[in-house]
Formats: structure tokens, C-alpha cells, sequence
């Protein structure tokens, strides 16, 4: 599916908050092309949803359209049922489990990597990730300010790779941990991508394949990057 194109097309209608006759024409010659699974229909709206989102200023309306698509989601499911294409897995440490997954999935992807966390001071992780931006891979990263700064912090190694990576200058903490490989799986869980989580802290990690479950965490991500990049 390409998203970018649709994400073009979305911020284009949404200028005058129409949907013209040309407009739908156009968009219905794009489904054609690139919907052809119920996983493509899942991504696709969910990108309608985060480009809406974006567009919208008041934060009570964003919510109510977080709501809309909650509901959608319940009341309208896929049809069939959306099965993952591959079964989930589950990681835990102390252990090189939750480590093992990370790198894995980063070194399997051929086309996006889409990196939401909190720090990143594991240099097993980081080697990784800069192989994958050398080899090809179009890769962003979404951190914090307060950690970016710590002793073994590897933001800056991106940045000098000319990796793509913005960061949370609030008060409050983006506390996330999770990243999205090629659109089609999700590592999300509790482990901070750091040698302490791996050597001593209780973490854990889910590997998910679940496109439904990906849409909703890719829609964060875009939200929190358009926030954060302008």
C-alpha cells in the first residue's frame, strides 16, 4: 500500500474540508491500486483517522473523532475477521529475550522502521538501526528531551547518521516504547531499549502482527511526529 501518496492526497482534500466529485473519483481510482487486503483497508483508515486528527485544533474534537473511530471499529468490523500473518510473540527480562526481538525485527526490515521510545542507550540496539539506515531503510525515531541527553545516549549518533529523529521538549515525558517495521509488525511493551533492562529490570515485549492493533499505534506515531517535527 502506499501510504505516503494517500497521506498526500488526504492533506490535499483536507484544505478545503471537501470531498469534490474529482476528489472521491480520485480516491476511488486509488483503492483500486493499492487496497487488496482487509490489512490494507485497516492501515488506510486508520491514516484517514490520523489525518483528520491532525487537521482538527480543538483537542475535545479530536477526542470525539478518536471516539467515531473506536466505534467504527466495533460496530463495522473487517469482514472477514482481519487474522494476523504471523502468530504474536511475548519477551520477558532480565534475559536476552526482549534484546533478541528488538535487534531481529530491526535487521528483517527492508523499507520503514518507525521508532517511538523513550531512550535508547543499547548500543546492540543502535548498531543495529544504523545498519538498517545504511542498507536502505527509511527510518524515524520519536524520543524525549530528558533522556537524550543521558550518558550512552545514542540520539546523537542518529542525528549525525542524518537519521530523521524529533524529540518531546515539554515538561512531560513521552514515555513510549514501541516501534512499527515495514507497516506490517509492532514491538510494544514496558522494556526501555537500554543494557539495564536487558541485565536486570522485570520488562517485557510483545511482538504483534495484528494489523488492527498496528494501525491504531501507527496513528500515534504520525500524530505525535506532525506535533513534534513542526
Amino acid at each position: 500500500m502506499n501510504a505516503a501518496e494517500l497521506d498526500a492526497m488526504l492533506r490535499q482534500f483536507l484544505v478545503d474540508n471537501k470531498l469534490s466529485k474529482a476528489e472521491q473519483d480520485a480516491l476511488t481510482a486509488w483503492v483500486g491500486k493499492n487496497i487488496k487486503s482487509d490489512h490494507d483497508r485497516a492501515l488506510a483508515r486508520s491514516r484517514v483517522f490520523a489525518s483528520a486528527r491532525q487537521a482538527i485544533n480543538d483537542p475535545i474534537a479530536q477526542q470525539v473523532l478518536l471516539f467515531v473511530e473506536d466505534v467504527l471499529r466495533a460496530v463495522v468490523p473487517m469482514n472477514p475477521p482481519v487474522q494476523s500473518t504471523a502468530a504474536d510473540e511475548v519477551f520477558f527480562s532480565p534475559g536476552d529475550g526482549c534484546l533478541g526481538c528488538i535487534v531481529r525485527r530491526i535487521r528483517a526490515a527492508r523499507k520503514t522502521i518507525d521508532i517511538c521510545v523513550f531512550t535508547i542507550t543499547d548500543n546492540r540496539i543502535s548498531d543495529a538501526i544504523l545498519d538498517a539506515h545504511h542498507r536502505g531503510v527509511k527510518i524515524r525515531i520519536v524520543t524525549d528531551n530528558d533522556k537524550a541527553f543521558d550518558e550512552g545516549s545514542d540520539i546523537f549518533r542518529f542525528r549525525e547518521a542524518k537519521i530523521p529523529v524529533v524529540v518531546d521538549e515539554t515538561p512531560y515525558h513521552m514515555h513510549h516504547k514501541f516501534a512499527i517495521f515495514d507497516g506490517v509488525r509492532l514491538v510494544n511493551g514496558s522494556y526501555n531499549w537500554t543494557r539495564g533492562a536487558a541485565d536486570m529490570n522485570q520488562e517485557n515485549v510483545v511482538d504483534s502482527g495484528d494489523p488492527v492493533v498496528i494501525a491504531r499505534f501507527q496513528g500515534e506515531f504520525d500524530q505525535l511526529w506532525a506535533k513534534l517535527a513542526r
